[in-house]
């Protein structure tokens, strides 16, 4: 005798032999219901009397709620799966590469347990530059603006030229006596004496502010500085304002002549770091 309240399905013999029908995929139950039977139900053979049949051949599932003994496992209810793409990779390696070779570069410098020390005496060399004396010539280029006549005063153009690795800072020249003169030439290049009008003569053009004293220093308005040798500042070209004198006894044979100065007795300068002076540049003395 079956009993009424297990359902139990089968196809009626008028049908043929009983056949299990084939399961019926559902979803996921909470993990407390366990699936009991897929069958077959046959109406006449298996409906209780206060029961409606089912049609004949009718699919009925019936879930009874009982302990699980295999409890079906809910899908995951997390992200899905993303395929890691090229990109990704190879910015994951690229990152892990330089996160190496910076480890590597930092353990390379880092500090160990073996203190090294330094023997006494330990010391190194240097060396200092050679110091080497200027030179001041004699130039026509830029022309002098203040030009000489009897009893007036002209302007004086010259460069210096500092041969030394270092830069050379001038602040005044000494000047020979009042009687030494300079000597005239027909050119500014000052290769053809001016006849008449030579130093012997008397050309009668002096240092404007020198004395009878040999070596009468006279101090620049402003320092001038000549860069160290190679430098685009070097020589440096100074015109001297009105630092040149014609007493009134000099002779007619002057006029229209080019003058070199007499040579210079000193000069106060001194070497060392300091700001270069451009070329050109107006300066001179006035006493």
């Amino acid at each position: 005798m079956e009993n009424g309240f297990h359902k139990v399905t089968r196809v009626s013999m008028s049908q043929g032999p009983a056949v299990r029908a084939p399961r019926k995929r559902i979803s996921p139950v909470p993990a407390e219901l366990t699936v009991v039977a897929d069958t077959l139900v046959d109406a006449a053979s298996t409906t209780p009397a206060n029961v409606t049949p089912p049609e004949p051949g009718a699919i009925e599932t019936t879930v009874v709620a009982t302990p699980a003994r295999h409890r079906v496992r809910a899908a995951s209810t997390g992200a899905s799966f993303r395929p890691r793409t090229w990109k990704s990779s190879t910015s994951r390696k690229v990152l892990a590469a330089f996160l190496g070779m910076s480890l590597v570069a930092g353990g390379a410098y880092a500090a160990t347990n073996w203190i090294v020390g330094l023997n006494a005496g330990s010391s190194g060399q240097g060396q200092s530059a050679t110091v080497s004396n200027l030179t001041i010539s004699a130039v026509s280029s830029p022309a002098a603006t203040n030009q000489l006549y009897p009893g007036g005063t002209g302007d004086v153009v010259l460069t210096i030229s500092n041969p030394n690795a270092f830069p050379v800072t001038v602040t005044g020249v000494t000047l020979p006596t009042n009687t030494t003169y300079a000597t005239g030439y027909t050119s500014s290049a000052l290769t053809t004496t001016q006849t008449g009008c030579i130093a012997s003569s008397p050309s009668d053009v002096i240092w404007s502010f020198s004395t009878s004293s040999s070596g009468s220093a006279h101090a620049f308005t402003s320092p001038v500085t000549v860069g160290p040798s190679g430098n685009a500042n070097n020589p440096l070209t100074v015109t001297l304002t009105n630092d040149a004198s014609m007493t009134a006894a000099a002779p007619a044979a002057c006029e229209n002549t080019y003058f070199s100065m007499p040579s210079l007795t000193g000069v106060a300068a001194s070497g060392g770091a300091a700001s270069v002076t451009s070329t050109p540049v107006v300066d001179g003395w006035t006493s």
